[in-house]
C-alpha cells in the first residue's frame, strides 16, 4: 500500500488507516480485524480516549505490545467524560490535554504516540496554548506529531495561521463534499495533510438502507447510490478513489467490524487504481456538491 510522509516528522502513513472506533471491545475478534489490516499492508491506526471511555486504547495497548515499532498510532483528546458517565463535555484546556496524553500513553502501554490530535475545536479555544503544549510534548518525546480533527473552515483557517499541524481530520464522501469549497484548497497551500473519516458514509452508499445524511434526504442518498451502482464499479473502490484523488488527502480512516470487511477494503483499495480518470470524472460530475452554512 502506498504511503504519505507527514509534515515536520518522519512518519509515513498508509493511504488507508484503520478507524478503531468501530471495534466493540471483544479482544479476540478485534485482534483478528487488526491483524488482517496489518497483513493487508496497512500501518496507520486511529483511536481516541473518548472511544469506549478509554477501553479502546487499553485494548490496542494489549494488541500492539509486539508490533509497536511497525505501526503508526494516532489518538485524540479534548472530550472529557462526566464523572457520572452520562456523556462528555468539550475541554481544550492545555493543562487538561497534557493529562490526556499521559493517560493515553498509560492505556496504550507505549512511551510515545505517533500522532496526537485535538478532538474538535472552536474559535473560543486557546489554540495557541494547545499547540504550544503539543510542541512541548514533542520535545519530551511523548508525541511525534500533532494535528486537529475539525470540519469547521473558520477553525481550520485559524489553526493554519498559528501552527503547522501534520494533519487535519475531517468528514468527506460523495454525500459530504463540503471540504471541497474552502478546507481542501486552503490546506493544499500548506504542508499539512488531510485525514478523512466517513468515506463510506456509514455504508449508505454500499449496502445499508437509504437514510438522511448531512444535507441529503433519503431520496437524495438513494439517487447518489444509484449513480455509483450504475457505473458497475465496486462501490468501495469508487469511494476510496473519491477521497484519495484530493491532493490534500493523505489517508482515509475507515472502520471495519469484521475480517471479511477488512479483506474487501483491501481489495477495493487496489481496485480503485484501475478506475479510469474519465470514468471517475463522469460519475463525480453527477453527484451534487454541498457547502458549509456555518463556521465559515
Amino acid at each position: 500500500m502506498k504511503t504519505t510522509k507527514l509534515n515536520n516528522c518522519e512518519l509515513e502513513i498508509t493511504e488507508i488507516g484503520l478507524g478503531c472506533m468501530s471495534m466493540k471491545g471483544d479482544f479476540k475478534s478485534d485482534k483478528m480485524i487488526l491483524d488482517a489490516f496489518l497483513d493487508g499492508g496497512g500501518n496507520f491506526l486511529d483511536t481516541a480516549d473518548l472511544y469506549l471511555k478509554g477501553e479502546n486504547e487499553k485494548e490496542l495497548g494489549r494488541m500492539l505490545k509486539d508490533k509497536r515499532n511497525s505501526i503508526i498510532l494516532a489518538s485524540k483528546g479534548g472530550n472529557q467524560w462526566r464523572s457520572d458517565g452520562s456523556g462528555w463535555d468539550w475541554n481544550a484546556d492545555p493543562k487538561y490535554l497534557t493529562e490526556c496524553v499521559d493517560n493515553s500513553l498509560n492505556r496504550l502501554q507505549t512511551d510515545y504516540i505517533d500522532l496526537y490530535q485535538l478532538h474538535g475545536g472552536t474559535l473560543n479555544d486557546d489554540l495557541e496554548g494547545v499547540f504550544e503544549v503539543f510542541e512541548q510534548l514533542k520535545d519530551q518525546g511523548k508525541i511525534r506529531a500533532y494535528g486537529i480533527s475539525s470540519i469547521r473552515p473558520n477553525v481550520i483557517r485559524k489553526v493554519l495561521d498559528i501552527a503547522k499541524p501534520a494533519t487535519i481530520m475531517m468528514q468527506y464522501s460523495p454525500l459530504d463534499r463540503r471540504p471541497e469549497e474552502i478546507a481542501f484548497p486552503l490546506i493544499a497551500t500548506s504542508e499539512t495533510k488531510v485525514l478523512t473519516r466517513g468515506s463510506f458514509a456509514k455504508g449508505l452508499l454500499i449496502d445499508k438502507s437509504a437514510d438522511d445524511y448531512v444535507d441529503s434526504t433519503q431520496a437524495e442518498v438513494k439517487e447518489v447510490r444509484e449513480i455509483i451502482a450504475n457505473s458497475k464499479l465496486l462501490p468501495e473502490a469508487f469511494l476510496i478513489r473519491f477521497g484519495l484523488v484530493q491532493p490534500a488527502v493523505a489517508s482515509l480512516v475507515i472502520g471495519t467490524s469484521s475480517v471479511e470487511q477488512v479483506k474487501k477494503l483491501m481489495y477495493a483499495y487496489h481496485q480503485n487504481e484501475e478506475i479510469s480518470e474519465d470514468l471517475f470524472k463522469k460519475i463525480s460530475s453527477k453527484i451534487p456538491i454541498n457547502k458549509y452554512s456555518q463556521h465559515r
